[in-house]
């Protein structure tokens, strides 16, 4: 196994780097005044499909992650304050499936899920399926403390966006070419029609078709999420998706679900998720992982793994997820070829992986 631990941030920008699965701080007697861990989503991504520059792009944009969470926990922000600036930064980055750059519906939409949740009061807030809103994590958190509601979802919950001041943008914002060919090849494999491009998009341009086919195994479950512990000691989890390419009938995955693709309790742990939405919600595989750390007296990296490699593998479903206690202690598990990654804590060195082998 190749190792390479990345020890400075420059710029924003950093390179190659990987980690050692779980960081027992816990363990030396050392909390964190802070920690971070965070993910953009886990796939069929290998080092033979990937080019360097993409790669560099992919390290960059994890490294800026880690950047952005660490400089609000750093500087005493909350763990739910470092939750919602890094999935916004990720909400309006093409590289990923969230927000801006998120993929199409077989109707030609962008349908956005997000959720959010405060591991100190197991206070929560989830949207689903909204199409205008350029941060749907920032309406999640409205949702957790301006409503009396945990999760809205399409046109209601973007009329509560629209009430509460929050960021509306055309359907333009969203579209990216790469992820238009991506629905238009998927519709064409199901014998499906393609839908007229949306209003305000640009003009057809051509697109790399090498990609797109990467783009079709790696992206398979493109979300983005974060965990973070304050200096306060509370723990905060959030996920952020556009779902799956070319998607029917208003499907909605694990992303928005408490305890499936987003959960977060001080008694235990947080974990944000990324996969196959429809395994992680019948397993509630983010309760699930802290319920074994809490009650089960189960490490933290165990209870991720015997989740992920051993119940989610066999249900046949595939993915991964972050994971982080309130004692520091820092995990991540996936069955799939590779997961973007990243994780820091306060004292400590950024961490950025891509791949399997990087373990």
């Amino acid at each position: 196994m190749r190792k390479v631990i990345l020890t400075a941030i420059v710029m924003g920008l950093v390179g190659a780097a990987s980690f050692a699965q779980s960081t027992d701080v816990a363990a030396r007697g050392d909390r964190p005044d802070w920690a971070l861990v965070v993910h953009g989503g886990a796939g069929v991504i290998e080092r033979g499909a990937m080019t360097p520059e993409r790669e560099a792009q992919y390290r960059a944009a994890m490294a800026r992650s880690l950047e952005i969470g660490s400089n609000v926990l750093g500087e005493g922000g909350s763990s739910i304050d470092a939750i919602e600036a890094v999935i916004r930064a990720f909400e309006d980055d093409e590289l990923f499936n969230a927000g801006r750059g998120a993929v199409f519906t077989a109707a030609g939409r962008n349908e956005l899920d997000s959720s959010i949740m405060d591991g100190a009061t197991l206070n929560a807030g989830a949207v689903a399926g909204v199409t205008s809103v350029r941060h749907p994590i920032s309406l999640a958190r409205a949702v957790m403390e301006r409503s009396r509601h945990v999760m809205l979802q399409g046109a209601g919950a973007e009329t509560f966006a629209v009430e509460q001041g929050l960021e509306i943008s055309p359907a333009s914002h969203f579209f990216t070419e790469r992820r238009w060919v991506s629905m238009e090849r998927a519709l064409g494999r199901m014998g499906l029609p393609v839908p007229s491009r949306p209003d305000g998009a640009p003009d057809p341009e051509p697109v790399d078709h090498g990609m797109i086919e990467r783009d079709a195994r790696e992206h398979r479950f493109g979300t983005v999420g974060v965990v973070a512990l304050d200096r306060a000691g509370n723990i905060a989890a959030g996920t952020s998706t556009g779902g799956t390419t070319a998607k029917r009938w208003g499907r909605v995955g694990d992303s928005p679900i408490l305890g499936a693709g987003t959960y977060a309790n001080n008694a235990s742990c947080g974990v944000s998720a990324t996969g196959t939405g429809e395994y992680f919600i019948r397993l509630t595989i983010a309760s699930r992982i802290c319920a074994l750390v809490e009650f089960g007296g189960v490490d933290l990296q165990e209870a991720a793994d015997q989740v992920i490699q051993n119940e989610l593998t066999a249900l046949q479903g595939d993915g991964g997820i972050v994971a982080l206690t309130p004692e520091g202690d820092i995990a991540w598990s996936f069955n799939t070829p590779g997961m973007y990654r990243a994780q820091l804590t306060s004292g400590g060195d950024p961490i950025v992986s891509i791949y399997g082998d990087e373990d």
